[in-house]
């Protein structure tokens, strides 16, 4: 990899200052913006975006941490962000600028006492891969392959502050009210915090690993506690083709239902079975290799308990979602109707609704269903955009929802993009709890009361 950083602002008054700088330059280029519009009595705001998204990423880039993983969250639902962004914050998936050789050897210095070279026969003195939170590079002992992932300097410590700094930049790109979003920041905060702490990370990849080691055509690397610590991460080297790459490659539909039934597997057991699932799809962090999907990356993780899994979930249920009364009753205890809405704003947040049920659902109701039917995605896109310009939505009050949807509702959306991008056919089905639609009514009735 190329173009290599020698130093990371770590101290939070030196991230501060760069932020508060990209705030600089996204001001200039709007008062740049104003001044074309002026001349030429025309307001395109395509070279605004484009302007603002490659300063913004530039800046996310070099400080790495918050500010670049919360790029790469907004990269995945094109909906959120105009064309620029979406194209330069796709980047921070696996392909942002590493960090030189001598940030690594400190890192291993203060983790082991010793640097790479003392503990592996080979170590790459450049990144193999660099990503948001740590780069990864390949060593080996033994004649035995390596993974190493290595956390960038300070990202642990300045995060809280970086995202407090980045929030209004954040909400100003994607047109939110920070009052309607504030408890969905503080979810995505704990949730970067727990991606910085490696030993979390190293258990839960391999209690997740251990757990859905049955499922058919799917791998995942063996991990090393005694070459891991709280900044360093190391696993199997897999040689293999990110996801995104083994689509474009024109792979038979076999293939590409072999790989997608894989996924669907997974995730279908991780959420409906252990409740605690792998939060992050995106196509950096899976590898088709010999023929099977492997996970490489647990960082993000999210555990569900039974009570919000039962609300979250019911909503599957076709017949409750057709009964308005129960769907009512449904939204309102998630908090998507408020007691204060009135009359009209419920019947219109509750058609809303509805609407996007059927369709986000709809993988659930058929036996084989065929993500690689463009229809599917597109259906996804139009609904977010009517839903972004909905005036009910629009003027509804106050947050809406559990703060615990942000990651369930996120590892959907990404499944299903992923699922698109490859063109897989899967066999899906309901959770086993409501494949029996009388005994589901029944247990949300008895919830209620």
């Amino acid at each position: 990899m190329t173009g290599e950083q020698d130093s990371i602002q770590s101290s939070p008054l030196g991230r501060m200052a760069v932020l508060a700088g990209t705030g600089a330059k996204v001001g200039i280029n709007y008062l740049k913006h104003y001044g074309r519009s002026a001349l030429s009595g025309k307001s395109d705001t395509t070279i605004l975006h484009e302007e603002n998204a490659s300063d913004v990423y530039a800046s996310f880039s070099k400080l790495k941490g918050g500010p670049l993983k919360l790029a790469q969250m907004l990269s995945i639902d094109r909906n959120l962000l105009p064309p620029a962004y979406a194209k330069q914050f796709a980047q921070a998936q696996y392909s942002a600028p590493p960090l030189s050789y001598p940030l690594v050897v400190r890192t291993f210095r203060r983790e082991f006492q010793r640097e790479p070279l003392e503990i592996f026969d080979t170590f790459t003195r450049s990144a193999r891969h660099g990503a948001s939170i740590g780069q990864v590079h390949r060593a080996e002992k033994n004649g035995h392959a390596y993974a190493v992932k290595v956390q960038y300097p300070g990202v642990a410590e300045s995060l809280k502050s970086d995202l407090r700094v980045v929030k209004p930049l954040a909400l100003q790109i994607l047109g939110l009210r920070e009052k309607d979003v504030a408890q969905y920041f503080t979810e995505v905060e704990t949730r970067l915090l727990e991606e910085t702490d490696y030993r979390l990370e190293l258990r839960r990849s391999m209690e997740l690993s251990a757990a859905s080691a049955h499922i058919e055509n799917l791998g995942f690397p063996r991990y090393y506690p005694e070459f891991s610590g709280a900044r360093v991460l190391t696993m199997d080297w897999i040689d293999g083709q990110p996801l995104d790459l083994f689509a474009a490659g024109n792979p038979t539909q076999e293939e590409r239902d072999v790989i997608g039934q894989a996924l669907w597997d997974f995730y279908h057991h991780q959420i409906h079975e252990l409740r605690l699932f792998h939060a992050d799809p995106h196509p950096g962090n899976f590898l088709v290799s010999e023929g099977r999907l492997v996970v490489l990356d647990f960082g993000c993780t999210k555990a569900i308990d039974a009570e919000f899994y039962k609300k979250q979930f019911q909503f599957l249920d076709p017949k409750m979602v057709d009964d308005a009364g129960a769907l009512e009753l449904a939204l309102d205890m998630m908090g998507i109707l408020l007691p204060e809405d009135l009359p009209e704003e419920r019947h219109a947040i509750r058609h809303v609704v509805k609407k996007s049920i059927d369709l986000l659902a709809s993988p659930f109701r058929e036996e084989l269903f065929d993500f690689g039917s463009a229809s599917f995605m597109d259906q996804i896109y139009q609904l977010g955009f009517e839903n972004k310009e909905n005036p009910a939505l629009k003027s509804a009050r106050g947050p809406r929802g559990s703060a615990e949807s942000v990651y369930v509702n996120r590892a959907y959306f990404g499944l299903y993009s992923l699922l698109s991008m490859l063109g897989s056919r899967v066999r899906t089905s309901l959770p086993d709890w409501l494949k029996e639609p009388a005994k589901a009514l029944h247990e949300t009735d008895d919830a209620a009361h």
